[in-house]
């Protein structure tokens, strides 16, 4: 991802939480995918259009689902995500760790879990995408984290998985859980209205 998509991500995704309650996960033709949004979870992106999101009952790490994200076009526009936001306020001062499974196939460019940390306006306090250690081919399930400190001004963390180009991508057991200092952060450090919490890390509420 170049530097200037990279900016465009972190803005398009701040614009997308006063569409959040509108938007709809789009079910891929033929798939056993739910055609109704994972509860908790939006859709954002540079080219969100460019691909279908939601949840697959049909695959899944542990449980009954899981969340996708796979290109419907053979040349996308720029990037899809799937996430959500939800307040700071809880993680003030600590290191925060994201880890997810994610199971990928036919990945042409990359995908990657990310996270960032929002302090007040649009101000990014922390950030991680995976853009150096990219998720790439086809793979079957696999552990992936991303570490972060959380700023005591910190307001807001947001978190998923994107997918840039052709492929499809699944994420399942997520977990947010704040760590000691002795884990090291993975990424780069530079309210009102956000959930206070996270939600349906598993896919299992509809």
């Amino acid at each position: 991802m170049s530097t200037a998509r990279q900016i465009r991500f972190v803005v398009l995704t701040m614009s997308v939480l006063a569409l959040a309650a509108s938007v709809a996960f789009a079910s891929p033709s033929g798939s056993s995918a739910a055609a109704s949004p994972a509860a908790g979870w939006i859709r954002a992106g540079s080219a969100p259009a460019d691909y279908d999101m939601g949840v697959d009952r049909a695959v899944s790490h542990g449980g009954k689902g899981s969340g996708f994200i796979r290109s419907n076009k053979p040349v996308t526009g720029g990037f899809g995500t799937l996430m959500q936001m939800f307040d700071a306020e809880k993680f003030h001062g600590k290191r925060l760790r994201l880890s997810a499974w994610v199971k990928n196939e036919g990945v042409s460019s990359w995908a990657g879990v990310w996270m960032r940390v929002d302090g007040r306006g649009k101000d990014m306090l922390a950030f991680d995408n995976m853009q150096s250690r990219p998720i790439k081919g086809s793979a079957d399930w696999k552990k992936y984290e991303v570490v972060l400190d959380v700023a005591p001004e910190a307001t807001a963390i947001a978190f998923g998985i994107l997918l840039d180009g052709p492929g499809r991508a699944w994420i399942d057991d997520i977990a947010l859980e704040a760590v000691d200092k002795s884990v090291p952060t993975t990424g780069a450090i530079n309210g009102a209205g956000f959930s206070p919490a996270p939600q349906n890390l598993d896919f299992e509420t509809k």
